[in-house]
């Protein structure tokens, strides 16, 4: 199967039907990013019924603008009870020597990696003391060298002229690869209305790109079995993303739990990986053995910094990448500050997340028609030049916060107590998304799959 003949999956403006208004305010067109994302899902996975018989003829696609833009922020509300916060109390942006950087201090060792180099106390003022201390880029490299994630803040100009950046911009924004004869399971409960169903996706994926993926292909009713490592958890996170999943832990590092993940994967008709390169081959599960494995599964992959350049092993995450690749800088210029100025939301993430959605859906199409499929590749640096060369061309009111008619009016019962959500965003003729899980906690379910 050739790849060079495939068409972009980002539709253009004018070919999907977008209703509501509203959009954010930005130096970049988040919004507009928002809308051709979600239509991106909606027209593949029209294209993927009509390959498999659901419709007689492509079903169109509608995207109400204001719900995207919400649902590329938060789409949880709790109802009488607080959400932890998302964010360590360290983490933030600091001024150092010779500009700014960002520290990423959510998970227990990146947050003791920078407060190992700052050689300081786990306190706000005490790190933006040390901080200011420090050159940017030293900084960033010393945090990096102890397992930690950082970011300098540079411009745009700066970005494109840096070898990492020379290189994200040459990468495609999915990058296909590595095609190879995939030969489907029947899903007899398939249907128009859940078009996915007994679709299995096996999510190997933290915050928060890789989780919105796959909590959108629950929406139209995959079965999405998420895997995390004993004692994982993102407070905060985790009712936003866990929608729709069952939630369970393996450590891959234990024998018994090792062959119990091998039979999981043999299973399963989807895998959706946010491991750095490598990564995975560490745990003994190369791409081969992953072949080998589930020869009829589906990969799609991401990582923060893109697949290749001297930063391709790098940790990162949407807000570090928003710093390194002059996102934040550009929207400093924008707001005429001095202090970065991220995206109103975490575009790069949610952008991101909903291409992977498409990307697999795409990928399900060529195996119905052809019976062969490739895998997909994407990043949040590279949706980053993505969003750069997206136009503003919106105009509507600004839209600041969810408010109550955003949100459906049913209960969701989470692991944390009730919840309501947002009123989903896309529609495929007929077809509506809704999820048949609510939002549960890390670890909260057997390692097993429901469908036969």
């Amino acid at each position: 199967m050739s790849l060079s003949h495939l068409p972009p999956l980002l539709p253009a403006p004018g070919s999907y039907h977008v209703t509501g208004t509203g959009r954010y305010t930005s130096a970049f067109a988040v919004s507009e990013l928002a809308n051709a994302c979600f239509a991106a899902v909606g027209q593949q996975l029209a294209e993927l019924m009509q390959a498999g018989g659901l419709s007689h003829d492509q079903q169109s696609v509608t995207v109400n603008q204001r719900l995207a833009s919400l649902w590329f922020g938060y789409s949880f509300a709790a109802q009488g009870w607080d959400l932890p916060s998302l964010w360590d109390p360290i983490a933030g942006n600091y001024p150092c020597g010779n500009g700014w950087i960002r520290l990423h201090t959510n998970l227990p060792h990146h947050r003791a990696a920078a407060l190992k180099v700052l050689d300081c106390a786990a306190d706000p003022t005490a790190v933006a003391a040390a901080v200011a201390a420090w050159d940017g880029e030293t900084l960033e490299q010393e945090v990096i060298k102890q397992q930690g994630v950082a970011a300098y803040m540079r411009s745009r100009a700066q970005w494109l002229a840096h070898p990492q950046g020379r290189s994200v911009a040459r990468e495609p924004l999915v990058h296909w690869d590595a095609p190879r004869r995939v030969t489907l399971r029947p899903r007899p409960k398939a249907s128009a209305s859940r078009p996915l169903a007994g679709l299995r996706v096996l999510d190997l994926t933290r915050v928060l790109a890789g989780p919105i993926a796959t909590r959108t292909l629950a929406g139209f009713g995959a079965e999405v079995l998420r895997i995390d490592p004993p004692g994982w958890d993102e407070p905060g996170v985790i009712p936003d993303i866990s929608l729709g999943k069952t939630m369970t832990c393996l450590d891959l590092r234990d024998q018994t739990d090792r062959h119990r993940f091998e039979e999981l994967l043999a299973q399963a008709d989807v895998l959706v990986h946010g491991y750095r390169p490598g990564a995975l081959d560490s745990l003994g599960y190369t791409g081969t053995t992953r072949t080998a494995l589930a020869p009829n599964c589906i990969e799609v992959s991401l990582n923060a910094y893109g697949w290749s350049g001297p930063w391709a092993q790098r940790r990162g995450f949407d807000s570090l990448v928003q710093m390194s690749a002059g996102v934040a800088k550009a929207g400093a210029q924008w707001a005429e500050t001095d202090r970065p100025t991220p995206l109103p939301v975490q575009a790069l993430d949610h952008a991101t997340g909903y291409m992977m959605a498409a990307a697999v859906l795409r990928a399900l199409k060529s195996a119905v028609l052809e019976n062969r499929a490739a895998s997909a590749r994407l990043s949040l640096a590279r949706m980053a030049e993505q969003l750069a060369q997206t136009p503003h061309h919106l105009d509507s009111p600004a839209l600041h916060a969810a408010e109550a008619d955003d949100y459906a009016r049913e209960i969701e019962n989470s692991t944390w107590g009730p919840a309501r959500r947002l009123k989903p965003a896309l529609q495929v003729g007929g077809t509506q998304m809704h999820w048949d899980r609510p939002a549960q906690a890390c670890g909260s379910a057997p390692a097993r799959w429901s469908t036969a």
